[in-house]
Protein backbone atom coordinates (compact mmCIF):
# COMPACT_ATOMS: atom_id res chain seq x y z
CA UNK A 1 0.00 0.00 0.00
CA UNK A 2 1.41 3.35 -0.96
CA UNK A 3 1.64 6.36 1.25
CA UNK A 4 -1.11 8.06 -0.71
CA UNK A 5 -3.53 5.14 -0.19
CA UNK A 6 -2.88 5.05 3.55
CA UNK A 7 -3.63 8.77 3.86
CA UNK A 8 -6.83 8.36 1.84
CA UNK A 9 -8.03 5.57 4.19
CA UNK A 10 -7.25 7.65 7.27
CA UNK A 11 -9.16 10.58 5.76
CA UNK A 12 -12.17 8.34 5.17
CA UNK A 13 -12.08 7.12 8.80
CA UNK A 14 -11.98 10.70 10.06
CA UNK A 15 -14.92 11.64 7.83
CA UNK A 16 -16.90 8.65 9.05
CA UNK A 17 -16.16 9.60 12.64
CA UNK A 18 -17.39 13.17 12.10
CA UNK A 19 -20.46 11.83 10.29
CA UNK A 20 -21.29 9.64 13.30
CA UNK A 21 -20.97 12.61 15.62
CA UNK A 22 -23.19 14.67 13.33
CA UNK A 23 -25.79 11.92 13.17
CA UNK A 24 -25.77 11.61 16.95
CA UNK A 25 -26.19 15.37 17.33
CA UNK A 26 -29.07 15.32 14.83
CA UNK A 27 -30.71 12.46 16.72
CA UNK A 28 -30.44 14.42 19.96
CA UNK A 29 -32.06 17.44 18.34
CA UNK A 30 -34.93 15.32 17.03
CA UNK A 31 -35.46 13.76 20.47
CA UNK A 32 -35.50 17.20 22.07
CA UNK A 33 -38.06 18.46 19.56
CA UNK A 34 -40.31 15.45 20.17
CA UNK A 35 -39.99 15.96 23.91
CA UNK A 36 -41.07 19.58 23.52
CA UNK A 37 -44.04 18.58 21.37
CA UNK A 38 -45.03 15.88 23.87
CA UNK A 39 -44.78 18.36 26.72
CA UNK A 40 -47.00 20.85 24.89
CA UNK A 41 -49.51 18.12 24.09
CA UNK A 42 -49.56 17.01 27.71
CA UNK A 43 -50.14 20.58 28.86
CA UNK A 44 -52.97 20.98 26.35
CA UNK A 45 -54.73 17.80 27.43
CA UNK A 46 -54.22 18.67 31.10
CA UNK A 47 -55.81 22.07 30.53
CA UNK A 48 -58.64 20.46 28.58
CA UNK A 49 -59.27 17.97 31.38
CA UNK A 50 -59.27 20.75 33.98
CA UNK A 51 -61.78 22.74 31.91
CA UNK A 52 -64.03 19.68 31.56
CA UNK A 53 -63.98 19.16 35.32
CA UNK A 54 -64.96 22.79 35.86
CA UNK A 55 -67.88 22.48 33.43
CA UNK A 56 -69.09 19.25 35.03
CA UNK A 57 -68.74 20.74 38.50
CA UNK A 58 -70.70 23.84 37.51
CA UNK A 59 -73.43 21.69 35.99
CA UNK A 60 -73.69 19.64 39.14
CA UNK A 61 -73.82 22.77 41.26
CA UNK A 62 -76.84 24.06 39.33
CA UNK A 63 -80.12 22.65 40.68
CA UNK A 64 -82.08 20.61 38.17
CA UNK A 65 -85.40 22.44 38.05
CA UNK A 66 -88.83 21.72 36.61
CA UNK A 67 -91.77 23.97 35.79
CA UNK A 68 -95.42 23.75 36.79
CA UNK A 69 -98.20 26.07 35.66
CA UNK A 70 -101.53 26.62 37.39
CA UNK A 71 -104.57 28.86 36.98
CA UNK A 72 -106.74 29.34 40.04
CA UNK A 73 -108.44 32.68 39.85
CA UNK A 74 -106.65 35.90 40.74
CA UNK A 75 -102.96 35.34 40.10
CA UNK A 76 -101.99 37.61 43.00
CA UNK A 77 -103.49 35.06 45.37
CA UNK A 78 -102.11 32.00 43.57
CA UNK A 79 -98.59 33.44 43.61
CA UNK A 80 -98.90 33.78 47.35
CA UNK A 81 -99.70 30.04 47.63
CA UNK A 82 -96.43 28.81 46.15
CA UNK A 83 -93.98 31.59 46.94
CA UNK A 84 -92.84 30.36 50.33
CA UNK A 85 -92.92 26.60 49.78
CA UNK A 86 -89.49 25.03 50.43
CA UNK A 87 -88.04 23.84 47.14
CA UNK A 88 -89.81 26.43 45.01
CA UNK A 89 -87.21 28.49 43.15
CA UNK A 90 -89.47 31.19 41.69
CA UNK A 91 -93.08 32.07 41.00
CA UNK A 92 -94.11 34.29 38.09
CA UNK A 93 -97.59 35.61 37.34
CA UNK A 94 -98.81 35.78 33.77
CA UNK A 95 -101.27 34.47 31.23
CA UNK A 96 -101.75 31.00 29.73
CA UNK A 97 -104.31 29.00 27.80
CA UNK A 98 -105.14 31.57 25.15
CA UNK A 99 -104.36 32.15 21.50
CA UNK A 100 -103.31 35.80 21.34
CA UNK A 101 -99.61 36.62 21.46
CA UNK A 102 -98.17 38.69 24.27
CA UNK A 103 -101.52 39.71 25.78
CA UNK A 104 -101.81 42.63 28.16
CA UNK A 105 -103.56 42.57 31.52
CA UNK A 106 -106.35 44.77 30.15
CA UNK A 107 -106.93 42.43 27.19
CA UNK A 108 -107.05 39.34 29.40
CA UNK A 109 -109.43 41.04 31.85
CA UNK A 110 -111.79 41.81 28.98
CA UNK A 111 -111.92 38.07 28.25
CA UNK A 112 -111.06 38.49 24.56
CA UNK A 113 -107.77 36.55 24.38
CA UNK A 114 -108.81 33.20 25.84
CA UNK A 115 -106.09 33.37 28.50
CA UNK A 116 -106.49 32.68 32.18
CA UNK A 117 -104.56 34.45 34.91
CA UNK A 118 -101.88 31.91 35.81
CA UNK A 119 -98.72 31.31 37.77
CA UNK A 120 -95.59 29.58 36.56
CA UNK A 121 -93.75 27.76 39.33
CA UNK A 122 -90.10 26.78 38.92
CA UNK A 123 -89.15 24.17 41.51
CA UNK A 124 -86.41 21.74 42.50
CA UNK A 125 -87.88 18.21 42.30
CA UNK A 126 -85.28 17.00 44.81
CA UNK A 127 -86.73 19.34 47.42
CA UNK A 128 -90.42 19.41 46.59
CA UNK A 129 -92.51 17.05 44.48
CA UNK A 130 -95.07 17.90 41.85
CA UNK A 131 -97.60 16.06 44.02
CA UNK A 132 -96.92 18.55 46.81
CA UNK A 133 -97.53 21.44 44.43
CA UNK A 134 -100.81 19.84 43.35
CA UNK A 135 -101.87 19.47 46.97
CA UNK A 136 -101.14 23.15 47.60
CA UNK A 137 -103.10 24.06 44.48
CA UNK A 138 -106.23 22.07 45.37
CA UNK A 139 -106.35 23.43 48.91
CA UNK A 140 -106.26 27.03 47.70
CA UNK A 141 -109.00 26.97 45.09
CA UNK A 142 -112.72 26.24 44.96
CA UNK A 143 -112.85 22.95 43.02
CA UNK A 144 -116.61 23.25 42.53
CA UNK A 145 -116.43 26.36 40.36
CA UNK A 146 -115.19 25.94 36.80
CA UNK A 147 -116.25 29.37 35.53
CA UNK A 148 -114.23 31.51 37.92
CA UNK A 149 -112.93 31.59 41.48
CA UNK A 150 -114.41 33.22 44.55
CA UNK A 151 -115.47 36.79 43.68
CA UNK A 152 -113.78 36.73 40.27
CA UNK A 153 -115.87 35.39 37.41
CA UNK A 154 -115.20 34.82 33.74
CA UNK A 155 -113.01 32.60 31.59
CA UNK A 156 -109.94 34.60 32.59
CA UNK A 157 -110.38 33.23 36.12
CA UNK A 158 -111.20 29.62 35.24
CA UNK A 159 -109.17 26.97 37.16
CA UNK A 160 -106.70 24.95 35.07
CA UNK A 161 -103.78 22.64 35.69
CA UNK A 162 -101.36 22.93 32.77
CA UNK A 163 -99.15 19.86 32.47
CA UNK A 164 -95.64 20.09 30.99
CA UNK A 165 -95.17 16.37 30.28
CA UNK A 166 -96.85 12.99 30.58
CA UNK A 167 -95.73 12.53 34.19
CA UNK A 168 -97.37 15.79 35.24
CA UNK A 169 -100.49 14.85 33.29
CA UNK A 170 -100.71 11.47 35.03
CA UNK A 171 -100.18 12.95 38.49
CA UNK A 172 -102.68 15.75 37.89
CA UNK A 173 -105.32 13.31 36.67
CA UNK A 174 -104.69 11.03 39.63
CA UNK A 175 -105.04 13.89 42.10
CA UNK A 176 -108.30 15.02 40.50
CA UNK A 177 -109.64 11.47 40.45
CA UNK A 178 -108.75 11.01 44.12
CA UNK A 179 -110.65 14.18 44.99
CA UNK A 180 -113.68 13.03 42.99
CA UNK A 181 -113.60 9.60 44.58
CA UNK A 182 -113.46 11.13 48.06
CA UNK A 183 -116.96 12.53 47.38
CA UNK A 184 -116.03 15.58 49.39
CA UNK A 185 -117.46 17.77 46.63
CA UNK A 186 -120.38 17.20 44.28
CA UNK A 187 -118.22 18.18 41.33
CA UNK A 188 -114.53 18.86 40.64
CA UNK A 189 -114.32 21.35 37.80
CA UNK A 190 -110.69 22.38 37.09
CA UNK A 191 -109.45 21.45 33.63
CA UNK A 192 -106.24 19.51 33.00
CA UNK A 193 -104.68 20.60 29.72
CA UNK A 194 -101.30 20.60 28.04
CA UNK A 195 -99.18 23.65 28.77
CA UNK A 196 -99.18 26.28 26.04
CA UNK A 197 -97.13 29.46 25.84
CA UNK A 198 -96.91 31.24 29.17
CA UNK A 199 -96.79 35.00 28.82
CA UNK A 200 -95.15 36.83 31.72
CA UNK A 201 -97.38 39.43 33.28
CA UNK A 202 -96.50 43.07 33.74
CA UNK A 203 -94.00 43.93 36.46
CA UNK A 204 -96.65 45.76 38.49
CA UNK A 205 -98.38 42.40 39.07
CA UNK A 206 -95.29 40.41 40.07
CA UNK A 207 -95.43 39.73 43.84
CA UNK A 208 -98.29 42.19 44.14
CA UNK A 209 -99.23 40.78 47.54
CA UNK A 210 -95.85 42.01 48.81
CA UNK A 211 -95.38 45.25 46.89
CA UNK A 212 -98.97 46.42 47.51
CA UNK A 213 -99.64 44.53 50.73
CA UNK A 214 -102.42 46.77 52.10
CA UNK A 215 -104.27 46.90 48.79
CA UNK A 216 -103.95 43.13 48.41
CA UNK A 217 -105.30 42.44 51.91
CA UNK A 218 -108.33 44.64 51.21
CA UNK A 219 -108.97 42.81 47.94
CA UNK A 220 -108.61 39.37 49.50
CA UNK A 221 -110.90 40.17 52.42
CA UNK A 222 -113.51 41.74 50.16
CA UNK A 223 -113.36 38.76 47.81
CA UNK A 224 -114.20 36.37 50.64
CA UNK A 225 -111.47 33.96 49.55
CA UNK A 226 -110.36 32.87 53.02
CA UNK A 227 -113.91 32.41 54.28
CA UNK A 228 -114.79 30.23 51.31
CA UNK A 229 -111.60 28.20 51.68
CA UNK A 230 -112.43 27.50 55.34
CA UNK A 231 -115.89 26.42 54.26
CA UNK A 232 -114.44 24.07 51.63
CA UNK A 233 -111.38 22.71 53.40
CA UNK A 234 -111.99 23.35 57.08
CA UNK A 235 -109.14 25.73 57.76
CA UNK A 236 -107.55 28.89 56.45
CA UNK A 237 -104.62 28.35 54.04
Amino acid sequence: MTTIERKAREARKVNLSFAGVADFASLGTRIERKARKTSKANLFFAALAAFALLVVGAARAQPQTATATFAGGCFWSMEHVFDDLPGVVSVTVGYAGGSAKNPSYEQVEMGVTGHAESVQVVFDPKKITYDALLDAYWHNIDPTDGAGQFCDHGTQYRPIIFYADEDQKRLAEQSKAALEQSRRFKRVMPQIVTASTFWRGEEAHQHFYKTHAAQYRMYRAGCGRDARLRELWGKSP
